[in-house]
């Protein structure tokens, strides 16, 4: 079953689960009566964190990568909004499971408590997330999830990959006018959301009924922008005058395929991911049509909380691993001034989720 499909088939369950039970609540910022008002209707508890001094959150990804960055203004934000007793942004200095789970280790000497986690094995990382409930930790496992479809952490809230892929597949096509050549550029071939993005960009490409052709997909160039930089730039010399589009499902790539369009002069239509500066500025100027970004800042923030609730006793899963869309947004030249204001929305939906659905609080 795809990762989207499992999402909305989980989602669909949780409401008529949630429609027979007593949900949390949240307090409504633009209105301070809300939280009592909605307990007494629900007949649930609060999902307002009550003391959060003891509880030290550490947010581990997987190694070093840009896309991890925004996780420590969220987690230090999270950290004085919630009143937390601490919460730190950690990572080893090279894609290694076993250094990912010293690290982890050393965390849990240092008195750390609940832990939001990129694992780097997503075949082996659900060993690791057990070991850390077994004593008596809160887990999370953030911006992705294990392979296979369970999920041993206390939840998985990622971006839906394979839908993510989708749009940015879609999008390009209809840059490209329905028809020609698509390239995918993507990260490491054995990571398990690889694969899950390639599954989505192969289903858009499979609806234009043969009008689009899937030229070449090339993995394995995302360890770096350096890597990036060569794959794309031999790609252009080989077959820039075939492609008519290039989407990227990896944050390096996309930051070359935007740079190596706009110096070469190709008309390849380029629909990239993340939202680094160049490629906001390249679809300012013209040279990237679309790109889609992704919710870091929601995982960390949202995913705090939820940990801080979890690991208080205070709330637990009504679902234990559960797994949740973070959200993914196409953003084009459009939008491109204010699309922040929708992921904004996303983020402050999931956190009426969890109260709603996905915790039970007493």
């Amino acid at each position: 079953m795809s990762r989207r499909r499992s999402v909305l088939s989980a989602t669909v369950t949780l409401f008529l689960l949630a429609a027979s039970t007593a949900a949390c609540t949240i307090k409504n910022s633009d209105d301070p009566g809300a939280a009592d008002t909605a307990s007494t209707r629900t007949g649930g508890g609060s999902a307002e964190l009550a003391d959060g001094s003891k509880t030290k959150v550490a947010l581990v990804p997987g190694g070093a990568h840009p896309y991890f960055q925004p996780w420590k203004t969220a987690g230090a934000q999270a950290k004085k909004t919630l009143g937390l007793g601490d919460v730190t942004f950690d990572e080893t200095a090279e894609w290694d499971q076993q250094k990912q789970n010293d690290l982890l280790s050393t965390l849990a000497a240092r008195g750390y408590n609940a832990f939001g986690i990129f694992g780097v094995s997503p075949t082996d990382i659900n060993s690791t997330f057990a070991d850390l409930k077994s004593q008596g930790f809160a887990v999370a496992s953030l911006a992705s999830c294990p392979a296979g479809g369970t999920n041993d952490a206390d939840f998985c809230l990622s971006t839906d990959v394979e839908l993510a892929a989708y749009k940015a597949a879609q999008a390009a096509i209809k840059a490209m006018g329905g028809k020609g050549a698509l390239v995918h550029l993507t990260g490491n071939n054995v990571d398990a959301n690889t694969q899950l993005r390639m599954k989505g960009v192969q289903k858009a490409v499979k609806e234009t009924g043969g009008k689009v052709t899937l030229l070449q997909t090339i993995t394995d160039i995302d360890k770096d922008l350096q890597t990036a930089q060569k794959a794309v730039s031999d790609l252009l010399a080989a077959k820039g005058s075939k492609i008519q589009g290039i989407v990227s499902t990896a944050y390096n790539p996309a930051v070359a395929a935007a740079e190596a369009v706009r110096e070469s002069g190709s008309k390849a239509k380029v629909v990239a991911i993340d939202d680094d500066a160049k490629i906001l500025s390249s679809i300012k100027n013209g040279s990237v049509t679309a790109t889609v970004v992704q919710n870091p800042v929601g995982q960390a923030e949202i995913g705090t909380w939820a940990l801080a609730l979890l690991q208080t006793k205070q709330c637990t899963m009504t679902k234990p691993g559960q797994i949740i869309d973070s959200g993914s947004f196409v953003v084009t030249k459009a939008n491109v001034a204010d699309y922040d204001s929708a992921r904004q929305a996303r983020t402050a939906e999931l956190k009426k989720q969890f109260a709603d659905t996905y915790l039970s609080c007493r």
